[in-house]
């Protein structure tokens, strides 16, 4: 077996693997082929057939055949990658091959993300293969300046990887050597899959070539005990990829080649600490040692490291040597500052936004750039974090750690929570003001007294008691904390979508999608159609849409408790939410109240059925059990459950302390 350099496109390329039956002769034949070769090479360079001339620049890579070169067309200044391959590297017949074999399979490939291939041509001395410049050279090249990347950044990456390797697959066409220095770099930024100098076409699981191939590092456990490289080989070496990314080495890296392929054999590798358990999970599925267990690329962008973590639209060039700073704008921020103008600004401004109401059918195509300018979360999945200025996530303050009332202290006792944010329905409210009305502080100072009587009472118990029948409850499947520009929004398992926006008001969707309830305070209802909004109503209806549209395309539901919602009872809607450094509480109009805790995803709710009290929990696994608060009263409960009820009882009592 020989050990040969792959053809690097745009970059200096680590060492990539054929079958050969003579190892040691490559040394020998590369230096025969060096001296073969031109000692310098023409400066100004011209297509024999067409009369082109182009003028060849700097060193963009090396490779085993090639070099890659900056290449201008004089003609139009258009600026390439060119691969550059002398005749003499490529004598022997099969080598020859190769070449032939890589421009047939890349001239054929159009897609946003893969390298374009524009021409190619020869003349006496080499082979010239013009491709797209990508002018922010590699991955490997930023890993090298960065040592390690960011999750949002790696998101960022992966997706388009996954995009343009979906695309090959659809063609039927294996890649077989993905890794950073084969991801090149646009001056936009964006990622373009390159080097297709060891691509082959999808044979049947029986007909595959045994050839190993591939860079030693991120070759799979099948391809080295000779079984063929199939999809889930090129998958496999995306699981090495986003490894190398987060962590700034190969997962199987080692000092030895021979223990290295020890350890892929054994899929043998650490996963530090430092990652997030949504990475960990992801790297694992797709380092899985069975080819079948790894998941296919739609279910990679369907993991929760996608779903529940931020992810960017643009990334700016300084990523290329400095990590990122997220507090950048996205192109769905105009149309807020519009829809905002109308909310709160002058006359002209509300002019020039009804203006351009005719607009938003347009608007509406650019739903999933929200992503970018809201927190993306799952109601199951939130982590302790804040909004930035612009959306963005920011880690959570360190100081003012929350205390949960011990089994020694009474559950009245008032420990220390730090609010974060809070919104109240009939007040404007801020991280910093709060705000409410005396019939708000009601509902509120009810569910607190249920809870509290509850607690004071109830026995100690190891096991959850016996679940109650099914009632008909409403509660948040999903939400999204916007409020440092407009409010608070949330699903309820009806469909209806509410938002209480920062100026005390409050809006339903409900689930017709044809109807809009409107609060300025408790009880207070207007009603109209979503083809009649009023014209002052304009701008809160546009964003109670976007909210609407963003959580049923990014969002998934947090637990198994279906909806059984009967239709005659009252709307809900939210009167108060609050959000501390470990969970987001939240109050609705008729005593319903429910406490989401972010460590564990487990969520309390409490509602009111036909004058008896339910209190339903939904445990780590998303499985819900509802209880009579009377029967926990009899029966007690575990310690765990306990604490939740208490801290949340804590949250309610200093709510606007």
């Amino acid at each position: 077996m020989e050990v040969q350099r792959s053809i690097g496109s745009q970059q200096t390329n680590s060492s990539s693997m054929c079958e050969s039956t003579q190892r040691s002769c490559e040394p020998r034949r590369k230096r025969v082929d060096e001296r073969s070769a031109p000692s310098e090479m023409a400066r100004i360079i011209t297509d024999p057939v067409t009369g082109k001339c182009y003028c060849r620049g700097k060193v963009l890579g090396k490779g085993g055949f090639a070099k890659c070169y900056e290449m201008t067309d004089l003609s139009t200044s258009k600026v390439y990658a060119a691969k550059i391959i002398p005749h003499a590297r490529v004598s022997k017949p099969h080598q020859r091959e190769k070449i032939d074999r890589e421009i047939e399979l890349h001239r054929l490939l159009h897609h946003k993300h893969i390298v374009h291939f524009y021409h190619h041509f020869e003349d006496k001395e080499n082979i010239y293969i013009l491709l797209e410049y990508c002018s922010r050279k590699s991955l490997a090249h930023i890993l090298k300046a960065r040592k390690v990347l960011t999750e949002p950044e790696v998101r960022y990456y992966l997706r388009q990887i996954v995009s343009g390797l979906k695309y090959l697959h659809e063609q039927e066409i294996l890649h077989r050597d993905l890794k950073l220095g084969n991801f090149f770099v646009s001056e936009s930024m964006e990622l373009k899959v390159g080097d297709f100098g060891l691509a082959a076409k999808l044979e049947p699981a029986g007909n595959r070539r045994k050839t190993i191939c591939g860079t030693p590092n991120y070759l799979s456990p099948e391809v080295l005990n000779k079984q063929g490289h199939g999809c889930e080989s090129d998958i496999w070496a995306l699981g090495c990829v986003m490894y190398t990314m987060l962590l700034g080495r190969p997962p199987f890296e080692t000092t030895n080649l021979k223990e290295t392929y020890r350890c892929i054999r054994e899929a043998r590798y650490s996963l530090p600490s430092s990652l997030s358990p949504q990475a960990k999970q992801l790297i694992a599925s797709l380092l899985a040692k069975i080819p079948e267990d790894r998941p296919n690329l739609e279910h990679i962008l369907r993991h929760d490291f996608f779903t529940q973590g931020f992810s960017p639209e643009r990334l700016p060039a300084s990523c290329c040597h400095s990590a990122p700073d997220f507090h950048i704008s996205s192109p769905a921020k105009s149309f807020f500052k519009k829809a905002a103008a109308a909310l709160f600004g002058g006359k002209r401004d509300k002019v020039k936004y009804y203006e351009t109401l005719n607009k938003l059918t347009k608007e509406e195509e650019e739903i999933y750039k929200l992503q970018h300018d809201l927190e993306r979360t799952v109601i199951s999945q939130q982590q302790s974090k804040k909004i930035s200025e612009n959306g963005s996530l920011l880690p959570p303050s360190a100081e003012s750690p929350v205390a949960l009332a011990t089994e020694s202290q009474s559950p009245t006792t008032r420990d220390t929570i730090r609010l974060i944010v809070r919104g109240s329905l009939g007040s404007c409210s801020s991280s910093s003001e709060c705000l409410e009305d005396n019939t708000t502080g009601s509902v509120a100072e009810t569910v607190a007294s249920v809870l509290r009587g509850c607690l004071e009472n109830m026995p100690k118990a190891d096991d959850i008691p016996q679940g109650s029948t099914s009632c008909s409850l409403q509660w948040v499947t999903k939400w999204v904390d916007y409020s440092n520009k407009y409010g608070f929004g949330y699903q309820l398992s009806d469909h209806t979508v509410g938002v209480l926006f920062n100026n005390g008001t409050h809006m339903s969707l409900l689930p017709d999608r044809k109807t809009i309830h409107y609060y300025a305070e408790l009880g207070q209802c207007s009603v109209f159609p979503t083809c009649e909004v009023p014209e002052h109503f304009v701008g809160q209806v546009t964003v109670l849409k976007y909210f609407s549209h963003y959580m049923e395309e990014n969002l998934m539901d947090g637990g198994d408790l279906g909806s059984m919602t009967d239709a005659h009872m009252p709307r809900l809607y939210l009167l108060q939410w609050l959000k501390s450094d470990r969970a987001l509480m939240m109050l609705f109009n008729d005593g319903t109240f429910q406490v989401n805790f972010y460590h564990d995803h487990t969520k309390i709710i409490l509602c009111c059925q036909r004058d008896e009290y339910m209190l339903t929990y939904i445990n780590e696994e998303r499985v819900s059990k509802t209880f009579k608060l009377s029967s926990l009263l009899t029966s007690g409960c575990p310690t765990d459950l306990r604490e939740r009820m208490v801290y949340s009882l804590n949250m309610l009592l200093q709510r606007c302390s």
